[in-house]
């Protein structure tokens, strides 16, 4: 185990945690103040990335693309709220399932008619090209830094809105008693609408960010949507700082244990069984964190308080 592998890999765990905080933020806050269980969210997540494909190949600019992928990223969280979603408050969380999931399906097949099977990606623009020498013999590249800053001052943004200002305050008060807010003469129809557009948008912005360092491709919100499922159970539903704090634990236990499981496994079995046991033990690792943090925390790590 080299110092240059760990901190490559606590940097890219650092990177998954940041995609997985965009995700997570939004999901927790349409479960926490909505109650709505939306398994569509990682196609959202999809959509952002293929929009910005779209909007390089229409444009040219990288900036141009993020800008306008970030507001068609609203608009389709906002059409889907409008014609799916708000239809599905007041149905059981079984029915919610089986209609997000049907969104799944079709939304994964309509890029695939609209731009193919084949993996796409979009160019990495030119002023975050390269990489930074940060110790000896370890460069990391730009635009994976990047991200990471750009991650955490959404964070920041994040956090101010929502504990600063007044749409940040009903959003708390619809996380903790939505029948309260809505009897204090508050549209909640109309908050729900903004926190899930809101919601999509960070998903897509994730996306974005993502599409330069990954493939884009039909069903690539999949996995991580699981992740950011694990990420609301531990961090707390409803709560940002759980959110960001259980993803930026998660992106380093999931990241550092696949690197390094097996070479800890080696200290106590033989080789050829490490192989083996290594690699199954980092597939659990972030399983059995959240296994622990529900027997110990039920409520997760920072829960929203209850009126």
């Amino acid at each position: 185990m080299s110092v240059t592998l760990l901190a490559v890999q606590t940097l890219n765990g650092l990177q998954l945690g940041i995609l997985l905080f965009l995700i997570a933020a939004g999901l927790t806050l349409v479960f926490g103040v909505m109650d709505f269980i939306n398994l569509a969210h990682g196609v959202q997540y999809m959509l952002g990335a293929y929009l910005a494909v779209a909007c390089y190949q229409l444009t040219g600019s990288f900036w141009l693309a993020v800008t306008l992928a970030l507001i068609a990223a609203l608009i389709c969280g906002l059409l889907l709220e409008f014609l799916v979603f708000r239809h599905l408050y007041n149905r059981d969380h079984l029915d919610q399932v089986l209609a997000t999931f049907g969104v799944i399906l079709f939304l994964n097949e309509a890029v695939k008619v609209l731009w193919g099977a084949a993996p796409l990606s979009l160019p990495v623009p030119e002023l975050l090209d390269g990489s930074i020498q940060l110790m000896a013999n370890f460069a990391y590249p730009v635009f994976r830094i990047a991200l990471i800053v750009t991650g955490l001052a959404v964070a920041v943004l994040l956090y101010v809105l929502v504990t600063k200002t007044r749409i940040g305050m009903l959003v708390r008060a619809g996380a903790t008693n939505p029948e309260m807010v809505a009897a204090l003469g508050i549209n909640i129809r109309r908050l729900f609408m903004l926190v899930f557009g809101f919601g999509a948008m960070l998903a897509g912005f994730a996306g974005i960010m993502a599409a330069p360092i990954l493939s884009v491709e039909p069903g690539m919100g999949d996995n991580l949507l699981i992740l950011a499922f694990v990420v609301i159970v531990i961090g707390g539903i409803g709560s940002i700082r759980g959110a960001f704090l259980a993803a930026l634990i998660i992106g380093l236990v999931d990241t550092l244990g696949r690197s390094f499981a097996t070479d800890i496994a080696r200290v106590l079995l033989p080789p050829a069984a490490a192989n083996d046991v290594g690699p199954a033990i980092a597939s659990m690792l972030i399983y059995i964190l959240m296994a622990g943090v529900l027997f110990f925390r039920p409520s997760g790590l920072f829960p929203v308080r209850s009126a």
